[in-house]
């Protein structure tokens, strides 16, 4: 069987992402085990499902709440987790070939320092929101099913389920809320990138001390804030560009999504011009960078 057909310029780009993929198991096996953690949680809920299901038409909105919530849940947990092995990743993508020396195996093929960094980007970046994404909309089917079940066997029909759980809507804006948050954190990414290439060691010290250092800094010296809140703007400001308020982490809905807003916010152009200058620096540091 023929490989999948690659353009002879992009094959350096795609067999760099994949070898990745190979020496990173993490990368696929963290988000599989917060799966099965959210799935066994949702097991214990079932037996509650029936009772929700017959809520009166009072309690409707709270029925809809107790019923959709696990599934909001489930996306929130492997959207935080990608993030959080994402963070870890390019802590030790480009640190951790020149503590075990294969630098001097990988500078030897035909790869270019800069392919080399943006193949370690593109996995924060496209890998990681791709194997979530896939993750999670198998899991919310899984849950969808097993819930079916249950309601057919208590002697509930299944139709209230579909109109309270909207799967395959709710997998559209997962997919949405996963580029929008790619797109947002890139300057993140690059930054730990360019410290990961950059530091001799405690690689995370050398990221996360210096901006916590500036913020101690400007708190005691001018009593204001303004680092600590343009670092949490950046972390968590997205939502407000790419989502209409009111935001129900829970359950957004289609009509939600603004992207023609996100697009046009001066922050996230911003800050993939701050990604492009930093993946630049990591690409040339790599050029001089040798074994630790």
């Amino acid at each position: 069987m023929s490989g999948p057909s690659i353009p002879p310029a992009a094959r350096p780009l795609y067999w760099s992402v994949r070898r990745e993929l190979w020496e990173n198991r993490s990368l696929y096996i963290a988000p599989l085990g917060a799966a099965v953690v959210a799935m066994l949680a949702f097991f214990f809920s079932l037996a509650n499902l029936p009772r929700s299901m017959r809520a009166p038409g009072g309690e409707a909105e709270d029925s809809h709440m107790s019923i959709i919530m696990p599934y909001g849940h489930v996306s929130i947990l492997l959207v935080v987790t990608a993030f959080v092995v994402g963070v870890f990743y390019c802590l030790d993508a480009l640190y951790g070939e020149r503590r075990d020396r294969s630098i001097l195996f990988w500078k030897s093929l035909p790869v270019s320092d800069l392919v080399t960094v943006l193949a370690k980007a593109a996995i924060p970046l496209v890998v990681l929101p791709l194997i979530v994404f896939a993750i999670t909309f198998i899991e919310q089917l899984i849950m969808l099913l097993l819930s079916a079940a249950v309601l057919q066997f208590s002697g509930l029909g299944v139709a209230m389920l579909w109109a309270h759980v909207p799967l395959f809507e709710m997998a559209l804006v997962l997919l949405y809320c996963l580029v929008v948050t790619a797109l947002w954190h890139a300057p993140i990414y690059a930054w730990l990138l360019l410290v990961s290439v950059w530091a001799r060691r405690t690689t995370f010290l050398w990221a996360f001390f210096p901006p916590a250092a500036v913020c101690v800094f400007e708190k005691i010296t001018f009593n204001t804030t303004h680092v600590a809140s343009f670092l949490g703007y950046r972390l968590l400001g997205l939502y407000p560009e790419a989502i209409r308020s009111p935001v129900d982490p829970h359950f957004v809905r289609l009509a939600q999504l603004t992207p023609g807003q996100f697009l046009a916010s001066p922050g996230l152009w911003s800050g993939l011009l701050f990604a492009a200058l930093f993946l630049a620096a990591a690409a040339r540091l790599r050029r001089y960078r040798g074994p630790i």
